[in-house]
């Protein structure tokens, strides 16, 4: 069967309005590629709600608190809502909320 026809489970598992880090974190444009986000991840340059994160497959949602190590400057946000796509940058801008 080709990939096209086969089910997102990974999609699929994921509660209502709650989504991998690492996908958000390239929907939101904080970078470039998945695993880009996922090495910030294990890197140990994202907290979850003042908490450590070790993977990028952790669930977050609307309310979540992250805080991000960027190259360019230390960023806290908080987590309005989920995408299904990586958009264009005033679309990415609407997930999140700069909250420090």
């Amino acid at each position: 069967m080709s990939r096209r026809g086969r089910d997102r489970t990974d999609e699929a598992e994921a509660p209502a309005g709650r989504q991998r880090l690492d996908k958000w974190l390239v929907y939101a444009r904080f970078v470039k590629t998945r695993s880009a986000a996922s090495e910030a991840v294990a890197a140990g340059r994202v907290r979850l709600n003042g908490a450590r994160v070790s993977k990028g497959d952790r669930e977050i949602g609307p309310g979540d608190v992250l805080t991000l190590a960027l190259p360019h400057a230390t960023v806290v946000v908080r987590v309005l809502e989920t995408a299904e796509r990586r958009g264009s940058a005033p679309v990415a801008r609407l997930l999140y909320e700069e909250i420090g």
